[in-house]
């Protein structure tokens, strides 16, 4: 059964893992994804880099994930991806078992303003891959709640979203959104607009003050809702948590141990009532950003009673 389908039928959890940089991290990861495995996530995802600069790595992971006993979906982006190329690669998935994916058109190349590829959206690869391969992938698409950064306004956002549906896309996994009357808005305008395709909702565990801030402003142009900030504002890392050490690795404040712990917990917290919230309005799936780490998401999924181990 494909997932999009067996999201018609029952609400799925799934991760998201990526390529390790080290050959340590790579050692480390089959023991993540063993532990993980006991959530009986219906699949496991892997990034991507831009330009393909560790396809070779992504394969090996999707490879793991596959022998651990789930799905494997590989993102895949068009960034300085020639039609050719794409075709061999997607081959190549293929030939290795994988056959789902999440069509990205990727970042921009720092001082460019294309992708440097033969396709500029990923909407353009969805229809490649449909026109080329037919059925043999199982497409996922990105979508953003708040609207792509890059896109002019939320409405033209839903009108790509509603394309890559008539392209061929079988699913949504979206972005980052912590601003719950925002998703609720998204959701029923893009179903207003025909975009029928089940939602997978992305949640990023809150574990580090620096990581959240950074992934909320410099990648996603996400909102972070009044409880969110407070909880940043409560733990704040003087001077800044970007900052928060000296040249010889010594924390600035005083507390910095004791907001860093309170933090983290305040912030699994948080994230289980996100979850709850998303939960109650009914989404296709959840899809956790494991950030390649097992305990804590381990903890989360425990506490939000997303699976109940018999």
């Amino acid at each position: 059964m494909k997932l999009s389908e067996a999201m018609r039928e029952k609400m799925l959890l799934s991760f998201e893992l990526f390529p390790p940089k080290t050959e340590k991290g790579m050692a480390n990861l089959p023991g993540t994804i063993e532990h993980l495995m006991k959530y009986r996530p219906e699949y496991i995802s892997c990034t991507y880099g831009a330009g393909g600069g560790n396809v070779g790595a992504n394969r090996e992971v999707c490879q793991m994930i596959r022998n651990a006993g789930t799905v494997p979906v590989t993102h895949f982006t068009v960034i300085k991806n020639t039609k050719e190329g794409i075709r061999q690669q997607l081959e190549q998935y293929l030939a290795d078992g994988v056959n789902h994916m999440l069509a990205l058109r990727g970042d921009i190349p720092l001082g460019e303003t294309t992708t440097c590829g033969d396709f500029n959206y990923a909407t353009d690869l969805v229809k490649f891959v449909r026109d080329e391969f037919g059925d043999k992938f199982e497409i996922a698409v990105a979508g953003s709640p708040e609207g792509h950064i890059a896109c002019r306004s939320l409405d033209a956002d839903i009108a790509v979203l509603r394309q890559k549906q008539d392209n061929g896309a079988d699913y949504i996994m979206t972005q980052l959104c912590w601003d719950m009357e925002q998703f609720k808005y998204w959701l029923d305008a893009i179903r207003e607009a025909g975009v029928t395709m089940p939602v997978d909702v992305g949640v990023m565990p809150i574990l580090d003050q620096a990581a959240t801030i950074n992934m909320a402003l410099s990648r996603n142009g996400c909102v972070m809702d009044s409880e969110l900030c407070r909880l940043i504002s409560r733990n704040w890392l003087f001077p800044n948590p970007f900052n928060a050490k000296d040249a010889d690795g010594k924390p600035f404040d005083m507390f910095y141990e004791d907001k860093v712990k309170r933090f983290k917990e305040e912030g699994i917290e948080y994230t289980i009532r996100q979850i709850d919230e998303y939960r109650a309005l009914g989404v296709d799936g959840i899809h956790l950003y494991a950030l390649n780490k097992w305990k804590d998401v381990s903890e989360i999924i425990d506490r939000s009673g997303l699976r109940t181990l018999i």
